[in-house]
Order: C-alpha cells, then structure tokens, then sequence
C-alpha cells in the first residue's frame, strides 16, 4: 500500500487496478484462513480460497472506478476459468459494499463530490449522433488492434527501468475529463451554431492559448498519445505496484477524441448540417476508450464499466459495436495482457483456447487426461490408504469413489 500512495504520488502514467486486486487478494486469503481456523466446517476447504479470490477482484475493480455492475462482469471475464456462477451474487454483494463506501468515503475527502454521482459524469443529448456514424465508430474500433498488440507486446519486452519519467501537468483523471468533455476543441461552423466550443481553460491547456494558440489540437493529441503510449509501457514494467487498465483507458480516450476531433473538422457543418444535431468528439473519445482497453482486456464488460462511469446509456450502441470488434480482431491475434503476462512468468494456468486454433477443438479428454489416477473407494484397506499418501506427497486432493459410480473428494489434509 505505501508503494502504490508513493507510485500514484509520484505522477507516473500508471493504475492503480492491479495494486489494489492484489490488496483485495490478500485481505481475502486472510480472511479465510481466519475464518477456517475458528470455524473448521466448510471455510475449512481450500476451494472456498477460490470464490474468495474472485470476490476479491470484483472488489476491487469497484473500488478503483465506483462500478459494482461493471466490476463483477470484469471479474467474471478476467477468471473465468476459475468462477462459479454461485459465486455471482456472492461478488455482486461484496462489490456494491465496497463501491458505496468507497464513494461516501469520497464526499469527505474532496469538496466537489458533495453528491454521490457517476466518476466521470457526462452530459451529452439523448441524440448526440446519427446512424450515420455507426461506421465511423467500428472504424475506430478496427483501427485499434495494431496499438492493441503493439501496446501488448512493447509492455512485455520493454528493458525494465529503461528511461526518466517525466509527470505531466494534469492527472489522469483530468485527462478523462477534457476528453469525455461534451464541448468540442475546434470551432467550427456547427460548434459555434450550438455553443459547443469548449471553455478557454481546456483550450488553454491542449492549444497553449485561451482563445485557441498556436498549437493545432491535432498535434497535441498526436503528440499526447505518443508520449503516455512510450511512458505507459517503461512505468509498467518498473518495479512497481502498477496497472494497466487506466493507462490503456487514457490512451483509447486520447486516441478516441483524435479520431472525433477529425470528423468533426471533415463535416464542419455536421452529419446532415447545422440545423441538425453536430458531432460530439467526447463520444468518440468514450467509445475509444472502451474499445483499446476491451481489446487489450479481452473483455467486454468494460462497455458496463464505461456507462457507469459516465452515467449515460446514449451512446451504448456505438460503445457495444466498437468493444466487439476491437475485441474480437484482438482475441484472434494476440492474448490478453494478462494471459501474456502468466505465459512470460511461466505460472500455471488453464489458458484459452484462441478462435486462430481451431484444431485445439477436436483434441479429446483421453488424449491429454491422467490415466493412473489415486482414488479410494469404500472398500479401501487402512494399509492401501497409508501407502496412497506416503507415495503421493504432493496430491492435495483424493477422489473417492462409491459402488454406485458416484464419486467425492477429500484432501490430504483431511484424510489424515
């Protein structure tokens, strides 16, 4: 806890995510072996370790961005090899709990959250875009997927420590806001027609003058996404508590108000012109987001996370279509970023089975299953016991099979 305060102290582009799944981690594994040692009833099976994990990711994910809803399909999504559906109202409890203290907990330290409202609250028409638009926003999830696995691969093989961050001048959080900003960077004939034009502090910051400086926002944007792309992958790999999420979110925003602020600037007028409703780079700037952190992800349930954030549905079918696509193109070329990251650390894991490798598909359980298994059955000696677990150290667990085929298991622990 004192070197993710000091990471995120120190202005590094990094999350805050993994740190605090990793702290939710913990407090759940503590928690369960206090409660198997006062009580050694069923908190007493390592399994229950397990649905405590996953509950604990959740938590966590709630935690970093006020998301309950979001934070438990994330967490279903990042373990599904290990959850169990049981466990869905389970973590859906844990999840709510920690996001309604996390958000009261919130009022008393800032004075701008008097209200308990959505994170990153937007305020966009209930018809802020055209079906017309729909093509642009798969684009946008299309063109993600180079960044996708250019930002996979650089996180992974980036000389550890390599470079001198440099902290920039707003947080990331105020990032997300001037690029989710409902207002648009240019002015342009639709903009100044609607009062659309952003107020002169976010101008000042992204074109270096109040009334619009010398710096194009196209340049700045580029220039933005550049740099936070390079130091996202050096402040990674260091040596400290860090994430990926909200970098890669920040990124996807960037690259999502780019692509927004350049439609806007080709359709001047609008979609179907002044009269009509303009183009709102904020959107695209949320739908970017979504799509580069689901493709980075492999999940979908950051689409959820995203409408909680901002407390708007309006844009939920550019958010859906873009998520699908970028994740979809990103599933089929690379794995996540956390599955890499279990595959270069060579820890144990059950991985998936990639759409690419459709021969995995016709591979049977007898071909890779254990075929010489210990088991007991009811009929097992005390001397065929005693010999099973002196020459089976390292089995944790024993089937043990009845007369009518049905079968439980015990651990090693328990038997003796």
């Amino acid at each position: 806890m004192v070197g993710l305060v000091l990471s995120l102290g120190s202005g590094l582009p990094i999350g805050k995510e993994g740190p605090f799944v990793h702290i939710a981690a913990v407090v759940a594994t503590l928690l369960s072996k206090l409660t198997a040692s006062c009580n050694e009833g069923i908190y007493a099976n390592e399994t229950r370790y397990t649905e405590m994990l996953s509950s604990a990711c959740a938590v966590a994910i709630a935690c970093t961005f006020s998301a309950p809803i979001g934070g438990v399909l994330y967490a279903i999504e990042a373990t599904s090899v290990f959850f169990k559906v049981s466990n869905y109202w389970r973590a859906f409890f844990a999840a709510c709990c920690s996001a309604i203290t996390f958000r009261f907990i919130l009022v008393f330290v800032e004075d701008d959250h008097v209200h308990v409202t959505a994170y990153y609250q937007t305020n966009f028409r209930s018809d802020s875009f055209f079906p017309e638009e729909i093509p642009y926003f798969t684009l946008l999830g299309l063109f993600l997927f180079p960044l996708t696995i250019a930002m996979i691969v650089g996180s992974l093989t980036f000389p550890l420590g390599f470079g001198r961050i440099i902290a920039g001048a707003l947080k990331q959080r105020q990032w997300l806001g001037d690029f989710f900003n409902e207002c648009s960077w240019q002015k342009t004939t639709g903009a100044l027609s609607r009062g659309m034009v952003c107020d002169q502090k976010v101008l000042e910051h992204w074109t270096g003058g109040p009334e619009g400086g010398d710096i194009s926002i196209f340049l700045s944007l580029t220039c933005f996404i550049i740099t936070f792309f390079i130091l996202a992958q050096v402040c990674y790999t260091l040596p400290v508590p860090a994430g990926i999420f909200l970098p890669v979110f920040v990124i996807g925003a960037a690259m999502g108000r780019l692509f927004g602020e350049t439609i806007a600037y080709c359709h001047p007028e609008g979609i179907k012109g002044v009269e009509h409703t303009q183009i709102y780079p904020g959107i695209y700037a949320i739908v970017g987001a979504a799509a580069f952190t689901g493709s980075v992800t492999h999940t979908v349930s950051v689409a959820v996370i995203v409408f909680e954030l901002t407390g708007q549905l309006t844009y939920m079918l550019p958010v859906l279509t873009a998520v699908l696509v970028a994740n979809a193109i990103g599933t089929y070329l690379q794995p996540s970023i956390y599955d890499s990251a279990i595959k270069v650390k060579r820890l144990p894991y059950l991985p998936r089975i990639p759409p690419s490798r459709s021969s995995a598909h016709r591979v049977k359980a007898e071909q890779i299953m254990v075929i010489d298994v210990k088991f007991f059955t009811i009929k097992t000696t005390y001397r065929e016991l005693r010999n099973i677990l002196a020459n089976s150290p390292k089995l944790r667990s024993f089937p043990i099979v009845t007369d009518n085929g049905k079968f439980d298991y015990k651990e090693q622990s328990n038997i003796k």
